[in-house]
């Protein structure tokens, strides 16, 4: 470094207080080699009054700036490179005393201050100029890096810890989130089907009930339907058969009893008429006979189509022969008294396909004929 040259000294009044006390007359000069050897003792070098007052005024701005280092923290030490301090070699301006500005000479230690403890030194002193080498800077720095490396670890792993509890927290959230949409969506489909299936069983139900009137409906006009029908076929039948005799008095039922016959009782119904009164086929069939009979004189039988037989006795004419077809109505023969009797009639009898005596009243009945 180039020695400082002496200047004339002139009065400095720094806040207005006159001039400062007058420099030293010797000069000193601080080499790398004097620096390194008061770094090792102490740590710390007061600078000493020097010549120029540029020089004090210099020592305050470091100081300043050292302080406002250490309000910034040391903790981006590890991330910028140390700035070197250097004073630059200017002639004395007669510059006061640190220890003579008003709140800054209260900061700086005095020269007969007692040394601070170990234990109550302050790491980082913001009072003291120090002038430290490279390599002094660079073992300082790296303590610095080692002493903020614990507190910057525990920062990271408090950022990290509060960003898992916030990623867990969201994923909570969207886990209950979606559970509660799953819940609701669950419930509108359970509504859903509820509310189809009601629907479902109302319409059933107003299907069956329908259903049954339909077919309650149809029984009954089906129940018409078949009375109607039935009343049909007995006027059919009753148009398809007809009474053999046309004007005529009853005068034997079927099963009387009496000495007239002689079995004890009668085996036909009577038509009594005059002679010759003509007699119809009751309905239509085929002549089976047509001859004489013994006691029941000229005799017709007719067949029909289940088998059944129907017997005219005691003709006086017939005008049929055997295996001629005849239909309901049609004049087969008349009235005589022909036989065992006792007067003109007819004396009409019904057998079965099997050759069994029924009633031919109720017979007629069944044909929907009322003699």
């Amino acid at each position: 470094m180039a020695s400082n040259t002496p200047a004339p000294e002139a009065p400095f009044d720094a806040f207005g207080g006159g001039a400062g006390p007058s420099a030293p007359a010797t000069e000193w000069n601080p080499t790398e080699g004097s620096l390194r050897a008061e770094s090792r003792s102490g740590g710390r070098h007061r600078v000493v009054k020097q010549r120029s007052n540029f020089a004090r005024s210099s020592t305050v701005l470091g100081v300043g700036v050292i302080a406002a280092v250490g309000a910034g923290g040391l903790a981006t030490a590890q991330e910028k490179p140390p700035v070197a301090i250097s004073l630059p070699d200017l002639p004395d301006l007669n510059l006061p005393d640190p220890h003579d500005l008003p709140g800054v000479g209260d900061l700086l230690p005095g020269e007969d201050s007692a040394p601070v403890s170990a234990d109550r030194a302050n790491p980082n002193p913001l009072t003291a100029a120090t002038y430290t080498t490279a390599d002094d800077q660079a073992t300082g720095q790296a303590e610095q890096t080692t002493a903020a490396m614990p507190a910057a670890g525990e920062a990271l792993r408090a950022r990290i810890l509060q960003q898992a509890e916030q990623q867990q927290a969201s994923a909570d959230a969207a886990e209950k989130a979606a559970a509660e949409k799953a819940a609701a969506e669950k419930a509108a489909a359970e509504a859903v089907a509820k509310e189809a299936a009601a629907e479902k069983a109302a319409a059933d139900a107003k299907a069956k009930a329908e259903a049954e009137a339909k077919a309650k409906a149809e029984a009954e006009a089906k129940a018409k339907a078949e009375a109607a029908a039935e009343a049909e076929r007995l006027a059919k039948l009753a148009a398809s058969y007809s009474l053999p005799v046309s004007s005529y008095t009853l005068t034997a039922t079927y099963m009387q009893s009496g000495s007239m016959w002689s079995s004890g009782y009668h085996t036909g119904l009577d038509f009594a008429a005059p002679t010759g009164t003509p007699l119809k086929a009751v309905h239509g069939a085929t002549v089976k006979s047509a001859g004489w009979s013994g006691s029941y004189g000229y005799r017709v039988v007719l067949e029909m189509e289940d088998g059944t037989e129907v017997w005219y006795c005691h003709m006086s004419s017939m005008t049929v022969s055997a295996g001629q077809t005849v239909s309901t109505g049609e004049t087969i023969g008349r009235v005589g008294a022909t036989g065992n009797v006792t007067g003109p009639h007819l004396h009409m009898e019904v057998h079965t396909p099997g050759g069994d005596g029924i009633d031919p009243m109720a017979w007629l009945q069944s044909k929907g004929i009322n003699p």
